[in-house]
């Protein structure tokens, strides 16, 4: 499949890509599937709202200065840069970070249950992944090595693995998964928690393929982040499963 034009049209003199429309539907599907699903998590519809208004702009600076300091040495001195994010250049690592801490703080300024909130959250999370990662494809960008599978991304004539697409087609069927563990939930966070663990053995995976990973040292950082992530899901899933049983004895 060849990458297309990125722009999907001109407005005033204004180009409009598809990688900002693809993230947008992606954020605006998750607020509403979230928002119809709220109360059977205790919590009320209008704070999805309340906290959708905060998530977006927190979540994208986030992406955004995460990406930035990783690449600092390009983005130095380059104010105007660091701040055009319609080309690309978001770390959703970054905005998984910040919109924990924005909701957090919405947690305990609207006294809401935060393990209830993020078991809410983390299936759609997952599907606005799937939407958003073909932004890298019409932005050519975030794909892999050379390969000659079928399904390689073309890009001036060169064959690449089409990594946006292996996240893509996993976090769709992730965001299934984890919609069909939520009518079994057995404990508050679980949903959340196993949203870490198996997003993050798929990046580490996927992220090996990249030709464009963070990187500090000869570390991917991603991969780094995702070791980490799934020892930690790990432990707080025992811990919080452990509680779960001896409060129900």
């Amino acid at each position: 499949m060849k990458a297309p034009n990125p722009i999907a049209f001109t407005i005033f003199g204004i180009d409009v890509m598809w990688y900002g429309i693809l993230i947008a539907l992606g954020f605006i599907l998750a607020i509403y599937i979230s928002y119809r699903r709220a109360s059977k998590f205790d919590i009320k519809p209008d704070n999805i709202l309340d906290f959708a208004i905060i998530l977006l702009p927190v979540s994208v600076i986030g992406a955004r200065l995460y990406y930035v300091a990783f690449r600092w040495e390009y983005y130095q001195g380059d104010f105007q840069s660091i701040i055009n994010i319609r080309n690309g250049g978001l770390a959703i690592h970054g905005g998984i970070l910040f919109g924990l801490i924005a909701g957090l703080l919405v947690c305990k300024f609207r006294k809401i249950n935060v393990l209830n909130l993020a078991d809410l959250i983390f299936p759609s999370v997952a599907l606005a992944q799937s939407i958003g990662r073909w932004g890298n494809f019409f932005n050519s960008e975030a794909h892999g090595g050379p390969t000659d599978l079928p399904i390689a991304v073309i890009i001036e004539g060169q064959r690449y693995h089409p990594t946006f697409l292996y996240e893509s087609v996993f976090c769709f069927f992730l965001f299934w998964i984890l919609l069909w563990l939520s009518g079994r939930r057995k404990f508050k966070g679980q949903i959340a928690l196993l949203y870490g663990m198996l997003y993050s053995l798929e990046r580490y995976f996927v992220e090996g393929l990249r030709t464009d990973s963070l990187m500090l040292g000869d570390i991917r950082i991603a991969q780094l982040v995702s070791i980490l992530s799934i020892f930690g899901c790990a432990i707080a899933y025992f811990i919080l499963n452990r509680n779960s049983k001896e409060i129900n004895k």
